[in-house]
């Protein structure tokens, strides 16, 4: 602070305690309002645009009365995890992101008196590199996920390691997808989340507190999911349950018309890498049967994974290829640091920002324009890869037939269902030196422990059979 440069003018009351005096600068409040802002412009120029209306839902920015934000702030306090708790709430500003409940139905009203289920899945990424600016060849082998979750245990973030893949829950092989959400309700960690009327049931509040118990969950769904083969209790009626749950799942995700543009992108060079991912354990069961590794089904074009998947896929160079171009933007930036604004990094993200995202040539001409437009992509892809899709599911009337609303079948009964998307504020630009970091401890961290077991056990199977090893020689 510039003792010359302060004026009191500047400054607004807050509140106060018995020995404090509590006053913000008004500029951090206008800051706070242009962030909030700039999460709804982005949602509805962008995100909107590549996903579709129904899915995305921008909301607006709203003020609300510091002394109730105080209260709410210390109502909620001891229902937050313990690993979240130690992150501070904007209790200063006034300002909120007002949203709809996705946990209810958000296409129509009809079922708000009815049971409502919602699944929320975070699917990460769903695709393998093919870039040449790779320089770990296993990259092109192994998804990021799978690699990251050995670091993960490792470090105690959780206690073990997931057999969810990314790659087969984006395949469209419905024998992938199966297994992909039962892999995620075994081990939900942070990407799976189940509740019923607006309350978690099934879950991981925090990584010291799982929530695993399928014969819970079961109790739970079976008013639903009643089992087809009238089975009421025990292990057959959970399995029963689990797998019309999955089977649900799975039809909703494969589901939708849902008009956006993220198709526009399919023309880019190097979309497409691997089908499969070696570490997928669906991958090695088959490998262990002596099958061949499936090829990916391919997601109907107007599903939201489908849609997902295409702007994920804006990361056209992997972060090895993306970074030196954000060092040419910030040594840009260095120098002109009055251009910042003028290239729109944080923001204003309307129209024209969303065209640039369009342009999906890889070719680099020395640039800064080229090298902002990679970074741009990236930031888009990055928030692709950590959203959440939300599903709600509520039962149908038997009457309910000629209504205009989206319907999955179950074995047993029918429910309308809608479908959205969660946590697409765009990644920072100030994040992408932690991701090119992350990378490389993830990638280094895979190599020594993980591929290195593996090639041992293989050297020791090697070795076991050179006693019975038969060697022919021409006579």
């Amino acid at each position: 602070m510039d003792e010359g440069k302060m004026d009191e003018n500047e400054w607004r009351y807050h509140g106060e305690g018995n020995k404090s005096l509590v006053v913000a600068h008004a500029q951090t409040s206008e800051e706070i309002f242009q962030h909030l802002q700039n999460i709804v412009d982005f949602g509805k120029n962008v995100m909107k645009e590549f996903l579709g209306e129904n899915y995305v839902h921008c909301g607006e920015v709203v003020q609300l009365p510091l002394d109730f934000v105080k209260q709410l702030c210390l109502k909620i306090q001891c229902e937050r995890p313990e690993s979240r708790c130690d992150k501070d709430l904007d209790t200063l500003s006034g300002y909120a992101l007002c949203l709809p409940n996705l946990a209810r139905l958000q296409t129509y009203q009809f079922a708000e008196r009815r049971p409502i289920l919602c699944v929320e899945i975070k699917p990460k990424c769903g695709f393998i590199p093919s870039s040449s600016y790779v320089t770990h060849e296993l990259k092109h082998r192994v998804c990021r996920y799978c690699m990251h979750q050995h670091l993960k245990v490792a470090t105690g973030k959780w206690k073990q390691i997931s057999k969810y893949c990314p790659l087969d829950l984006y395949s469209g092989n419905k024998q992938r997808m199966y297994f992909a959400l039962k892999s995620l309700l075994q081990e939900a960690q942070n990407n799976l989340k189940i509740f019923k009327n607006g309350e978690l049931i099934y879950g991981c509040k925090d990584a010291r507190s799982p929530m695993a118990d399928w014969s819970e969950l079961a109790h739970h769904l079976k008013p639903f999911f009643f089992p087809s083969n009238g089975l009421a209790s025990g292990p057959h009626c959970t399995r029963a349950v689990i797998r019309e749950l999955v089977r649900v799942i799975t039809r909703v995700l494969l589901s939708g018309s849902d008009k956006g543009r993220a198709g526009a992108l399919r023309s880019g060079p190097g979309l497409r890498g691997p089908p499969v991912c070696e570490a997928s354990p669906f991958s090695r069961s088959l490998r262990c049967q002596g099958k061949n590794t499936p090829e990916r089904s391919g997601l109907p074009k107007g599903c939201l994974l489908y849609k997902t998947l295409q702007v994920q896929m804006l990361d056209l160079l992997d972060i090895e290829g993306l970074y030196p171009l954000y060092r040419r933007v910030e040594r840009y930036l260095e120098e002109f640091p009055e251009e910042r604004k003028t290239l729109q990094i944080d923001g204003p993200y309307d129209e024209a920002f969303y065209q640039r995202l369009l342009d999906l040539s890889t070719e680099d001409d020395g640039t800064v324009a080229f090298a902002l437009t990679k970074v741009q992509q990236y930031r888009v892809a990055m928030t692709a890869k950590d959203c959440s899709i939300m599903i709600a599911l509520s039962p149908c009337l038997q009457d309910a037939s000629s209504d205009q609303r989206p319907v999955v079948p179950s074995s047993r009964s029918r429910f309308a269902f809608s479908v959205s998307v969660l946590d697409l504020d765009l990644k920072p630009y100030e994040s992408i030196p932690h991701q090119y970091k992350l990378d490389s401890k993830i990638v280094n961290y895979y190599l020594k422990t993980v591929h290195a077991k593996d090639a041992t056990v293989m050297s020791t199977r090697f070795k076991e059979s050179e006693d019975c090893t038969l060697v022919l020689h021409k006579v």
